[in-house]
């Protein structure tokens, strides 16, 4: 098993990344308040505040910030990974390792992660998850992604409600 480098700082901001195995699965739009409850629930055990997030069909990006002296994000992830599987009827492909570990084939086994460095590597960050339903063509702009913390920064006044909206010219010739 390959030996991952974490950076670990404890109350750290971090980016993640985290996949259905099977990418082409709409499980986490299609049991958004399930996903949600396990979110909620392991909050309540183990808080961290979650600065923004999207969630996609087959997988989401967020920002977490942890308490002061903890840097346990994995253990949260397992416990929100775990308890989301749970309540997902079973029906999905196991491999035969899977089988054998007696696992669920639902989430990739681990998740991307990247320990925010400063407020524009946060900025860069909290971009790229808003504008994530854009760039994987779900919606033109990015205030029709309902699965979103956009939402919550626009009413916060942090981004405008048409904020990398495509340019409309409304029928006027430019030419």
């Amino acid at each position: 098993m390959p030996n991952y480098i974490r950076a670990y700082v404890p109350g750290g901001s971090y980016f993640f990344t985290v996949a259905l195995l099977e990418r082409r699965r709409c499980l986490l739009t299609e049991n958004i308040d399930t996903l949600r409850e396990a979110f909620r629930s392991v909050k309540k055990q183990r808080p961290f505040k979650i600065e923004a997030i999207v969630i996609l069909h087959d997988h989401l990006h967020c920002i977490w910030t942890l308490p002061p002296n903890d840097t346990d994000f994995s253990t949260r992830w397992r416990l929100i990974k775990t308890s989301f599987s749970r309540s997902i009827i079973p029906g999905e492909r196991l491999s035969t390792r899977r089988q054998f570990k007696q696992e669920r084939g639902i989430w990739q086994r681990r998740f991307w992660e990247h320990a925010i460095r400063n407020q524009k590597d946060f900025d860069n960050h909290t971009d790229y998850i808003h504008y994530n339903p854009v760039k994987h063509g779900l919606v033109k702009r990015v205030a029709d992604w309902p699965y979103s913390s956009f939402h919550d920064f626009v009413r916060l006044g942090q981004y405008p409600l048409e904020w990398a909206a495509p340019v409309v010219t409304l029928g006027r010739d430019l030419e």
